[in-house]
């Protein structure tokens, strides 16, 4: 367990560094993988997703500028401090409880390494929890959370698992590491997701009223009196037309421009972010919700770094 932790204290160690000696940059982004795919209640294939990020990330086929002209390869907009190794540690006979401890503490060693900032890839949606624990325990208080999703993954304990990835903003909410959690792209939900979302004051956005809501979600301003905002974005709140390659394939969803959108013209100052559960077992033989996948966290990268 330690020997994990040591190895990504010293890859972030030694990209805050770089990053320092560069200088100019007050915040980057640095890209964190966590291949847990165990606590998915259907498929496991998200599992294997962020070497496949990070291919279509650096793919020749585009090119390395975000869309508002951020460079990927200048290192002050983006480092790299390689992955969890989730594997191997459950292999080592580690439960769930260590697991995301873990996970917790690699992100706070990226945090750290000022101006270094955590961009998640997943993975399931039950590494969100322990990366949003550490990020408001790091920074000293809660802070509110942007989450796109298909799904509200807020049941108490679905299927009697307490970290399973449709549980991970229950225990985000319970635990008070955010203040204000806005859930859109909505459209598969039940009467326990609600009732969940009311005992915990959640703003739940539904796609059944996005056109009404649009206006709003695409003007937020977000984190004014506490530490940032934290932004989740699970692959399937996109229509399965933009990213087939998903677990949990529910039509209806956002198109691509609607997320970008509402990230681009979002007003925060985003200290994290994970892109969580792009399953590789079920994209396109072309690679495409990699590529979707891919894009959504060149955008982030955008978001933070600054």
């Amino acid at each position: 367990m330690e020997a994990s932790l040591t190895l990504i204290r010293e890859r972030a160690k030694l990209k805050g560094e770089l990053v320092r000696a560069l200088g100019g940059a007050k915040a980057s982004a640095s890209l964190l993988g966590v291949p847990l795919g165990h606590n998915s209640s259907f498929l496991q294939g998200p599992a294997f997703a962020p070497p496949r990020i990070r291919e279509a990330i650096w793919c020749g086929s585009t090119n390395a500028t975000t869309e508002e002209g951020k460079e990927l390869n200048d290192p002050r907009i983006l480092t790299d401090v390689g992955d969890v190794p989730v594997q191997e540690l459950r292999d080592c006979g580690i439960d769930d409880d260590r697991l995301m401890n873990i996970i917790s503490e690699s992100v706070k060693l990226v945090m750290e390494e000022s101006p270094l900032r955590p961009l998640v890839l997943g993975g399931d949606h039950s590494i969100s929890y322990p990366v949003v624990r550490a990020v408001s325990e790091k920074l000293g208080g809660p802070v509110d959370v942007l989450h796109l999703d298909a799904h509200p993954d807020i049941y108490d304990c679905f299927e009697g698992n307490k970290y399973s990835h449709a549980s991970s903003f229950a225990r985000i909410m319970e635990g008070g590491y955010a203040r204000r959690l806005l859930q859109v792209g909505i459209r598969s939900i039940t009467s326990e997701g609600r009732e969940q979302g009311k005992r915990f004051g959640v703003e739940q956005y539904e796609m059944r009223t996005f056109s009404k809501d649009r206006h709003f979600l695409e003007n937020l301003k977000l984190g004014e009196g506490v530490k940032g905002v934290y932004i989740s974005i699970d692959v399937d709140c996109l229509d399965p037309a933009f990213a087939p390659g998903v677990s949990h394939i529910e039509p209806g969803g956002l198109s691509f421009r609607d997320v970008l959108n509402i990230l681009h013209n979002l007003q925060a100052d985003v200290v994290g972010a994970d892109v969580v559960e792009f399953n590789p077992q079920r994209d396109t033989v072309d690679g495409m919700t990699g590529m979707v996948a891919a894009k959504l966290v060149r955008e982030l990268t955008a978001k933070i770094s600054k």
